[in-house]
């Protein structure tokens, strides 16, 4: 019987059934590395959801960014909806990193604005590996990064059947010890109330209350509750419910770590005072007695993750436990599938997260702001991550050299289902002395050609402040219009996406997130602003990705204003014909007529 049920409208065309019968093959030979090279607009979600449905593994796939992440999420819950999907991305909204700038002699602290809803989907992704197999977590680099040991978060859970002998006070104490807080007021995540012999549960991981009766001493029953609608979902006969926090540990572990800071302490501050740096020893011995005292009456303190080492038991230079840590392993292998998405992009992402981390911990620790230890608290290098999957296949319609090198087989797939042939390109000047007019002037008209259809249009630019200030300009013109960046929250972005599709807005204007795998059927235009200007936002590989996302429209075509025709220009043009030529040759053969990608307009995040 077949774990992951793909649910589908439609069977593979195109190019799909050869690229899934060969990524199928690979695997079954256990090839470690696979890549598939996909124009954009050819299906290599789909694909990928093909070969996935052949296995009974797990699936990590990873994705460069947030927004990518929650399209992927979307595309994958909707293919089995049957399954376990879920998405794992940083759960920060606004997030300053702790540093301490020594020309200045200016301590930063940390400051962070957790999402929740985020939060809340994060604990689902880990208990569903813990819980179940049938699991596909779709996640940003940040995957990567140190999160808890899986034993504690599991070995700390709460395991309650109907029968099960338990007292009153011992729940409470219980539920207070994995960091949930009892509340007489509205329950939110990671509270309880208790009423007689009721409780009440509203778990990390969900949007359902938890609702436990004890009877005599025993568990007489458990309800899963719908807390908008007050009404009971379903009986069940047992629950699992697990911490509200990743960074968990037991009280002999907290005494254990708690000696072994005070060690690191003591011989931290001998080092600082034999060599006269009295201030940087004061600094370190009063913060870390206060995280001290914090660990012992309540288990937990404000950067408890910097003293993960001693927690956890683990060496000096150790690697840190990541979501990775959560998926299974047979035979002292990982079991599970990687699929690294928008690979050219995603692994030079893994491959720095270490060293930038670093650097600024460095500082932290050569000023008396935080123990050595802390430096184990951080991503893993690119060899551990390595080392932490077993096969995976990148996905990419540029793949860069290491997929190119390292990959047992590179797998094309440039046929689309629907016979698309890559947009037209033209490439006009910054400023048309002919016309005098500017490259602004010139896409105002084109958008308002668009418009009059009912279609879309992308603008890239170069900077941020250069996307706000053309909105701005537009709004002006009276065009519908809107911009996308990094600044703005994970799941705004995700509305500000749909939006445009639907229709809310015609123009979107965006630096660096409207290049890789985002899906727009409705795009039709694709302009991009000073694309002489040669460097990483104008790169082959950068135009490549950026020209596609008109590729899934039978109208789409893309101006490249530029004054000098770059060799970036030349390469990713010359590609662009490659690839126009195989798809057109293919379509006379086969006496195919392209059509427009259809796809449901749907919330990226539930």
């Amino acid at each position: 019987m077949e774990l992951f049920k793909l649910h589908s409208p439609y069977k593979p065309s195109g190019g799909q059934p050869e690229a899934i019968e060969k990524l199928v093959y690979g695997l079954k030979k256990g090839y470690r590395f696979q890549t598939l090279l996909g124009v954009t607009g050819s299906g290599k979600t789909f694909t990928m959801a093909n070969v996935i449905s052949h296995f009974d593994r797990p699936v990590l796939v990873i994705a460069p960014n947030k927004t990518l992440a929650a399209q992927l999420y979307r595309e994958y819950k909707t293919f089995f909806p049957e399954n376990s999907v879920n998405y794992f991305v940083s759960y920060y909204d606004y997030y300053q990193p702790e540093a301490y700038l020594p020309i200045s002699d200016t301590y930063i602290e940390k400051e962070a604005l957790i999402n929740e809803e985020i939060d809340k989907l994060r604990h689902r992704a880990t208990s569903a590996l813990l819980l179940r197999r049938d699991v596909i977590i779709i996640a940003s680099v940040s995957c990567i990064y140190n999160l808890g040991l899986p034993l504690n978060y599991f070995g700390s859970s709460l395991h309650l059947e109907v029968g099960k002998s338990i007292t009153r006070g011992d729940l409470i104490r219980q539920l207070i010890k994995i960091q949930f807080e009892r509340t007489n007021s509205v329950l939110k995540r990671g509270t309880f109330r208790v009423r007689g012999d009721v409780f009440e549960i509203m778990p990390a991981s969900g949007d359902i209350i938890n609702y436990i009766e004890i009877s005599d001493q025993k568990i007489k029953k458990i309800l899963l509750e719908d807390p908008f609608k007050k009404t009971i979902l379903k009986e069940t006969e047992e629950l699992v419910i697990f911490p509200v926090k990743h960074f968990i540990s037991s009280e002999p572990q907290r005494e254990k770590a708690i000696e072994e800071i005070k060690k690191e302490l003591k011989e931290r501050i001998e080092y600082f005072k034999k060599n006269k740096l009295f201030l940087e020893a004061e600094r370190l011995e009063r913060r870390t007695r206060y995280d001290i005292e914090m660990l012992k009456s309540i288990g937990y303190c404000h950067g408890i993750e910097n003293y993960s080492r001693h927690l956890n038991g683990k060496l000096s230079g150790e690697a840190p436990e990541t979501l990775l840590s959560y998926f299974p392993q047979k035979n002292g292998k990982p079991d599970f599938i990687t699929i690294i998405d928008e690979s050219h992009i995603s692994i030079p992402q893994i491959r720095g997260m270490y060293e930038g981390d670093r650097a600024r911990k460095e500082t932290l620790i050569q000023y008396g702001w935080r123990l050595p230890s802390a430096l184990d608290n951080r991503p893993l290098k690119f060899k551990e991550f390595l080392e932490r999957i077993d096969q995976a296949i990148f996905t990419s319609a540029t793949p860069s050299d290491f997929e190119k090198k390292n990959s047992e087989q590179i797998v094309e797939l440039i046929i689309r289902p629907t016979g698309l042939v890559d947009p037209l390109i033209e490439v006009r000047p910054v400023f048309d002395k002919e016309k005098n007019r500017g490259q602004i002037d010139d896409i105002i008209e084109e958008i308002e050609l668009i418009s009059q259809k009912n279609e879309r249009a992308i603008i890239n630019v170069l900077t941020k402040k250069m996307a706000e200030d053309l909105t701005d300009f537009l709004l002006k013109k009276n065009i519908k219009v809107n911009y996308l960046h990094s600044d703005i929250k994970t799941l705004k972005r995700t509305e500000i996406l749909t939006d445009f599709r639907r229709g809310k807005f015609n123009v979107l204007v965006g630096v660096n997130l409207l290049r890789e795998g985002l899906d727009f059927p409705e795009v039709t235009l694709v302009a991009i602003l000073d694309a002489d200007r040669e460097g990483f936002l104008r790169s082959e590989t950068s135009l490549i990705q950026i020209m596609g996302r008109c590729a899934r429209n039978v109208s789409g075509k893309v101006i490249l204003y530029a004054d000098n025709i770059t060799g970036s220009i030349k390469r990713a043009i010359k590609e662009s014909e490659r690839r126009r030529n195989i798809q057109m040759e293919y379509n006379k053969k086969h006496n195919i007529v392209p059509a427009s990608i259809k796809k449901k307009i749907e919330n990226l995040i539930d």
